[in-house]
């Protein structure tokens, strides 16, 4: 169920649902340019011992795919589903189809100025919000990926970014989102944030953490629910997925009077990812 959330918030329209019940998925894919030339559609069964004993059934559908072609990838999605027996491998493998889709957009058409689509941000303000949406920059980006190397980096305060926020029948929510190589870093961040009045007067204040340690080749990683019932496990589960790390992904919900329901799982993830994608 978490996973199926995650890639729902993920793929957005061009995920469906074709039987809830039976777990029929079908993911529309297409190269990331601006005018798909080609787009395949993956459609799913996932079986009862999906993902622990047994692979999703697949199908792959598109007019241009047969022959060789089709045996290719079929060929390295079976072999993408034994790399990792056990684990949930559809966000691998609708990237993998994705990727051979890029590859065969730019050997066919080899023009440099075709560019990628940028992401749908949602234009929701929100009335309740005071916070300003800051754009990430690009050297903020690399500070993603730097790993502390002197114990004084511990106790610096990494910098903090504010998404968008999306409002939704009088409930707002809103991700931040700072690089972290510590825990002391995490509690430092977090110490910040709810030094804000408007955060710390938030309902529920849902956050995950991945740091890769180097040495270990290992994770390190927590989340928190804050009185919503398993929201950071899927936050950090859709953090997973995405295989980001050294990020502490915070998604503070404003409560309006209204009971949403799931939704309200779908815009946490919603927010995390348009935060964590840019």
């Amino acid at each position: 169920i978490d996973e199926i959330e995650a890639l729902s918030s993920i793929y957005g329209e061009d995920w469906c649902v074709v039987d809830e019940d039976e777990k029929i998925y079908c993911i529309k894919i297409s190269d990331y340019l601006d005018q798909p030339k080609w787009t395949l559609c993956l459609q799913v069964i996932l079986p009862p011992g999906y993902p622990t004993a047994e692979p999703p059934i697949y199908q792959l559908n598109a007019p241009w795919l047969r022959g060789q072609e089709y045996t290719e990838l079929a060929n390295s999605l079976e072999e993408i589903y034994v790399q990792n027996l056990g684990e949930s491998i559809l966000y691998l493998w609708v990237e993998k189809i994705r990727e051979v889709l890029v590859e065969k957009a730019q050997s066919s058409d080899p023009e440099p100025d075709i560019k990628k689509t940028s992401e749908e941000v949602d234009e929701d303000d929100g009335e309740h919000f005071l916070l300003e949406y800051e754009p990430i920059q690009e050297d903020s980006i690399k500070t993603l990926n730097y790993i502390a190397s002197e114990s004084q980096e511990d106790e610096e305060l990494p910098p903090i970014h504010h998404g968008n926020p999306i409002t939704d029948r009088r409930s707002t929510f809103q991700a931040h989102l700072a690089p972290v190589v510590t825990t002391r870093q995490v509690k430092r961040v977090l110490e910040k944030l709810y030094e804000n009045k408007k955060i710390a007067s938030a309902t529920h204040n849902i956050y995950a953490y991945r740091i890769y340690c180097e040495d270990k080749q290992t994770f390190l990683q927590d989340c928190e629910d804050d009185g919503e019932t398993a929201a950071g496990g899927r936050l950090l589960h859709l953090m997973q997925i995405l295989n980001v790390h050294n990020v502490l992904v915070v998604v503070s919900r404003w409560y309006g009077g209204i009971l949403l329901g799931p939704d309200r799982f779908k815009h946490i993830n919603n927010c995390a990812r348009n935060i964590l994608v840019e």
